[in-house]
């Protein structure tokens, strides 16, 4: 349990925990120290001044962020000397700033418009001064504006401890500015355009580049849900005036600093009303794709269905919702009646690792061990992984990397193990148990042989201090990596689609042919849901392909049915993290496009044996599944070695190919090619 202590702020008790800085301790009692650099969860900046506070017995007031709690302090933060001391800072951040609050994007949510209201400044009493910086405004996503800038360094921070370190303090005294290495653009500085820094700015110094004229703030509804396009699933805050998303952040809340979306969950939305969206079903007609009525095409598909039976192939993806994935098992299995369905989950892990994967938190995590991954904010592969766990060792965490590849994440490692993964955690195990922790016997027999290394030592020895080590592991290598947690720590196998646990929870596996084998051996119809990593038509008679944009896949298909996306339906999903989420609706449905659920519904009762939309509840029953860890050779997995980079590309195609990301993947190649 943590250790309180007793304070005073404004005359109301306080307990808070020891180390908490006066700020955080404030907002227990529903207090707000203003100030514009802090982020909650870094440490203290003190570079804006604003939170200055005075303490019974000091001289001089003392900045609040930096400053950490005492037993019987006494604390004040609305004396007359601090108030003062705080109006003036904000009129010498006047004196720099446009005073453009009419027209400003970011009215209604600026810090800095709010205070000067709360402190009655209309205006700098001070001679204005316009540095003339010029404005970085040559990429779709982000516009750099130092003319806003107020120098609180936030998106520094946030840059520099998610690991990308794009944006630094330049120059010194009256002329220093925030910018990029040699004030390149931010495509030519490695920016990989998640956005954080947006998230981050209190003014309007880093706004998204076509935010100007899309509606204020208090005119958008925002509706908080998760993204579903990779195997992070993050939270995410979608913004949307007159039924158009106009802009999406991370779903954290405001000041945190475990803000996080990469550039295909912040940008990637306009995908939503491209030109290969499907807002009508197609059927082929003498060779070609044409516009038909849903009626049609459902008495079509529920025919082709009824006639194949047991010889039907359901090969979906796995960021499907909980609930259209329980649908799509119970239609195909007890109203088409066949085995074959399956996920493409099965093609980077087996189902047994998500199931029986643990729950834990990084950020509860002092040491974090990453077995066979390499997730990467650039590749944009696991990218919410990556920069947790680089957040998580900047604030006293540590890393260890196992793999037998070189990895980009080991940069920040306390130790970086290279070579044959599974010799590396037998030998973990095996000092593991000789430095006197308890094991199983059969662990015990598996490990005697193997060969120690001194990095292996030190690996132990890490996790033998740890109080609480978590395993971050590749399916293929979970069982080895749960051997070492049947010692100490906690073990999740991380996959690469953002429901791929959820899908694995509630047993969306084949009982006949698994994903590869009825793409590669054909069957009589496939039933393809999702955008599925296929550009060419499998073997099969007759090819559905449920979708919500026109893929190469869609193309070769007989029939096209037209699905929502996930910002247009409901739902539920379960992280990598193992943690329960929402997924809300956030518009309308383009044109006559259905959730994946209805069209199953739809199609049962077409097939006179109708199912029933599953409830919350059912899908709360459903994914409790008894998990028990115990000993399993040290073996890899064969047959799940697919290229991540490759993978979230292919079933992210569509939204790659929307009007920004298209942009970011060019702009990509071409630094690449001149690099070489």
């Amino acid at each position: 349990m943590e250790k309180l202590v007793k304070l005073q702020i404004d005359g109301r008790e306080v307990h808070a925990p020891v180390g908490t800085n006066i700020i955080d301790a404030a907002y227990l009692v529903d207090i707000y120290i203003p100030n514009l650099c802090y982020l909650k969860g870094m440490k203290g900046f003190g570079a804006c001044r604003l939170c200055l506070v005075d303490i019974e017995g000091m001289k001089a007031p003392v900045i609040a962020c930096n400053t950490k709690v005492k037993e019987g302090m006494v604390v004040s933060t609305q004396t007359e000397r601090v108030r003062d001391i705080r109006r003036f800072v904000l009129d010498l951040i006047l004196a720099i700033h446009p005073l453009d609050c009419m027209t400003c994007t970011k009215a209604g949510i600026c810090k800095l418009q709010q205070y000067a209201y709360e402190y009655e400044l209309k205006d700098t009493s001070f001679t204005r001064k316009k540095m003339g910086y010029p404005i970085d405004e040559v990429n779709p996503f982000i516009r750099r504006d130092p003319l806003y800038c107020i120098l609180c360094g936030r998106c520094v921070r946030v840059c520099k401890e998610q690991g990308t370190k794009v944006l630094d303090f330049i120059g010194r005294g009256i002329n220093v500015e925030i910018g990029t290495a040699y004030n390149k653009p931010l495509r030519q500085s490695g920016c990989t355009f998640c956005g954080s820094c947006i998230d981050a700015c209190p003014v309007n110094a880093l706004p998204e580049a076509d935010r100007w004229r899309k509606g204020r703030e208090w005119e958008y509804e925002k509706t908080e849900s998760v993204c579903l396009l990779c195997g992070s699933g993050c939270n995410i805050l979608v913004s949307v005036k007159d039924g158009i998303i106009q802009k999406i952040s991370t779903g954290e809340k405001p000041g945190s600093a475990k803000k996080y979306i990469c550039a295909y969950g912040r940008f990637g939305y306009d995908y939503i009303d491209s030109k290969s969206r499907l807002t009508v079903p197609l059927k082929r007609v003498d060779g070609e794709l044409r516009e038909t009525t849903w009626k049609d095409a459902l008495s079509i598909v529920a025919e082709k269905l009824k006639d194949a039976g047991g010889k039907t192939g359901f090969i979906s993806i796995a960021g499907l919702s909980n609930e259209d994935a329980l649908t799509l098992k119970r239609f195909a299995k007890n109203v088409v009646k066949t085995k074959h369905f399956d996920t493409t989950m099965s093609l980077y892990a087996d189902a047994r690792s998500l199931r029986d994967s643990q729950s834990s938190l990084i950020t509860s995590s002092d040491l974090i061990v990453l077995v066979g991954l390499n997730p990467s904010q650039w590749d944009r592969v696991l990218p919410a992984l990556d920069a947790s766990i680089r957040k998580r060792v900047n604030r006293g965490g540590k890393l260890i990397v196992i793999n037998s590849s070189d990895t980009r994440i080991e940069e920040v490692a306390a130790l970086s193990l290279k070579g044959d993964e599974l010799s590396t955690l037998k030998g973990i195990a095996k000092v593991l148990i000789d430095r006197g922790l308890k094991a199983d016997i059969q662990l015990e027999s598996a490990v005697k042989d193997a060969e120690i290394t001194k990095d292996i030592e030190k690996a132990a020895k890490l996790i033998i201090e740890a109080n609480k080590p978590l395993i971050f592991t590749s399916p293929s290598l979970f069982e080895a990596s749960a051997n070492i947690t049947l010692i100490k720590g906690k073990v999740i196998a991380v996959g690469l689609e953002s429901n791929a646990r959820g899908i694995a929870l509630l047993g969306i596996t084949t009982e006949g042919k698994n994903y590869q084998e009825m793409v590669t051996d054909g069957m009589g119809v496939i039933y393809a849901i999702g955008e599925v990593p296929l550009s060419k038509r499998p073997d099969t008679d007759f090819l559905i392909v449920q979708n919500s944009h026109l893929t190469e896949l869609a193309n070769e298909a007989d029939i096209v049915l037209p699905s929502t996306t996930f910002l247009e339906a409901t739902g539920t999903m379960i992280d990598y993290l193992g943690r329960f989420k929402l997924l809300q609706k956030v518009i309308e449905p383009q044109g006559t496009s259905k959730n994946h659920r209805d069209i199953f519904i739809t199609l049962s009762k077409i097939l006179k044996s109708p199912i029933k939309r599953p409830t919350e509840a059912e899908i709360k029953k459903a994914l409790k599944v008894k998990k028990k860890l115990t000993f399993s050779p040290f073996v890899k997995k064969e047959g799940l070695d697919v290229s991540p980079k490759d993978f979230i590309e292919s079933i992210n195609d569509s939204i790659i190919k929307g009007r920004r990301l298209s942009w970011l993947k060019t702009a990509v190649e071409a630094v690449e090619v001149t690099a070489a």
